[in-house]
């Protein structure tokens, strides 16, 4: 089955509440169909935009002009003191690299919007406060995922139960046992790396809900076993994927200040291949909890090992995560990763492509 994703134009509301228009949360046909969007390869870390999870809504919130943190929603405010603004700037971070797509028993309860991963757990908390997208039962909507990196993967969309109270504890009995959508492999739109580009794909969202709820997006990559959780804070109401609980945030779409360089030198040759060490560096002012490298290598070479990074490959393409422990840099901290190389020839680069992820 292909489906078409155009984006959806929302009508502005001339009202102060309505403060930001993301234009809304997607696809959804009916219980656990699942939808294979486009011939083309799903790619990247992120986070839903449409509609908005808490991290990006939240880092629209606190932006200010001068690329400080300054929380004004009172939620995403009590996460900065719980977490700290490093979150904010890695909004589109909350994943699990040993997740292998497992939610229930995988996942802690009380921890879903975190997805466990400590360094979001201000998100966890319990409150009417946080921004919120209004929706309409049963309406044809668009949704947006950001796309930050490039991966393939599975999207998997989950939704509170009737009775759902935002100022309790999220558990996974408070999540309908199956997700209303899976969409296979979505298309990608625009360049990743920038809060523009993202995969799109729509659908029906569910007839029978009303008043708060949340939408659970569980990301889960086919090519390794990370995956990325978030919850999206609704309510159905009537809306049209209009937010509130956040201030005007500007320009949404300028980049996340934080920066990453990576240096590469051979550390060894022989006659049919060599060892690199490649040295990432956080070149920013502000913190970031994960990298990414990737590369090209000349024809005929191959990876044969590599250590203290997650590598994928495709072809000459090569792309490497950091690992569990050396992800998280303050500015200025350096994390290094090493591989061997076989095949004729060596490399003369000295510095990879970098970026925060």
């Amino acid at each position: 089955m292909h489906v078409t994703t155009p984006r959806l134009r929302l009508p502005k509301r001339h009202r102060a509440l309505l403060l930001v228009l993301l234009a809304l949360v997607t696809t959804i046909p009916a219980l656990c169909l699942v939808v294979t969007a486009g011939s083309g390869t799903a790619e990247a870390h992120g986070t839903p935009m449409k509609p908005g999870s808490r991290t990006f809504l939240c880092w629209q919130d606190a932006l200010t002009d001068t690329g400080e943190i300054k929380p004004v929603n009172p939620a995403c405010r009590a996460a900065q003191q719980t977490s700290g603004t490093t979150p904010f700037y890695n909004w589109f971070s909350v994943l699990r690299s040993d997740g292998g797509g497992r939610t229930r028993g995988f996942v802690p309860d009380g921890q879903l919007c975190s997805g466990g991963n400590t360094n979001f757990t201000g998100f966890n908390t319990p409150s009417r406060d946080w921004p919120l997208t209004h929706l309409t039962a049963g309406a044809n909507v668009d949704f947006s995922y950001n796309a930050w990196a490039a991966h393939p993967g599975w999207f998997y969309v989950y939704i509170t139960k009737d009775g759902f109270d935002p100022t309790k504890t999220l558990t996974w009995n408070d999540i309908e046992d199956r997700p209303f959508l899976s969409v296979d492999h979505p298309p990608l739109n625009g360049s990743p790396g920038t809060v523009e580009a993202n995969y799109s794909w729509r659908g029906r969202l569910p007839a029978n809900k009303s008043g708060r709820h949340i939408i659970y997006m569980v990301w889960q990559r086919s090519d390794s076993q990370e995956t990325f959780y978030s919850c999206s804070d609704v309510v159905f109401d009537g809306g049209n994927g209009e937010v509130t609980g956040i201030k005007q945030p500007g320009n949404p779409t300028e980049p996340v200040p934080g920066q990453c360089s990576a240096t590469r030198r051979t550390t060894g040759t022989w006659s049919n291949g060599y060892q690199s060490e490649v040295v990432v560096k956080n070149t920013g002012d502000v913190p970031m909890l994960g990298w990414m490298v990737d590369w090209t290598l000349p024809g005929g070479q191959r990876v044969d090992s590599l250590w203290s990074g997650t590598a994928t490959y495709s072809g000459q393409n090569v792309m490497v995560h950091n690992a569990n422990w050396n992800g998280s840099l303050a500015p200025g901290a350096t994390a290094t990763f090493g591989y061997v190389v076989q095949g004729p020839g060596g490399d003369s680069s000295t510095t990879l492509p970098c970026r925060v992820g």
